[in-house]
């Protein structure tokens, strides 16, 4: 913002006088004339492939992931620009939770006979009977789960 106010009133006052009352030295604002502008990539392109780049991986791709198939693209950006343009979006990656095996069998139990042999049509009633059981895992929705 000082080299700005300095550049902006060259034509007015002499370089060195505007130096020393802004409080920089003139080598410091000749290197800073020297420096290119900092531009980095349009933010409205990167917006573009970060959402499709998330949509074709199923909504399960973190900002680690986006960020290095942005960079084999060919687009620089830190990875903390990532996460605020992934928050900007909307972006939220959606992690699949590793099945649980629940019931573990003791080494050497005896597997039940199967009675049945897959006939589920029994010649009378009170001839089989039969039961099912159901996992409810916490914190997990599915068809019938409570919101």
């Amino acid at each position: 913002m000082r080299y700005e106010f300095i550049r902006e009133n060259v034509g007015t006052f002499s370089i060195r006088p505007l130096c020393r009352v802004m409080q920089v030295s003139t080598s410091a604002y000749y290197a800073w004339c020297q420096k290119p502008p900092v531009s980095g990539p349009d933010d409205t392109e990167v917006r573009v492939r970060l959402r499709a780049l998330f949509t074709a991986s199923r909504q399960s791709a973190g900002s680690r992931t986006l960020l290095s198939q942005l960079r084999e693209e060919g687009i620089e950006i830190s990875r903390y620009r990532v996460m605020k343009l992934m928050k900007e979006e909307g972006l939220e990656c959606l992690q699949r939770r590793a099945y649980k095996v629940t019931t573990k069998p003791r080494p050497g139990a005896e597997v039940a006979p199967n009675l049945l042999n897959q006939n589920f049509n029994p010649p009378g009633p009170d001839q089989v009977w039969t039961s099912d059981i159901t996992y409810r895992v916490p914190g997990v929705q599915g068809e019938h789960g409570v919101e």
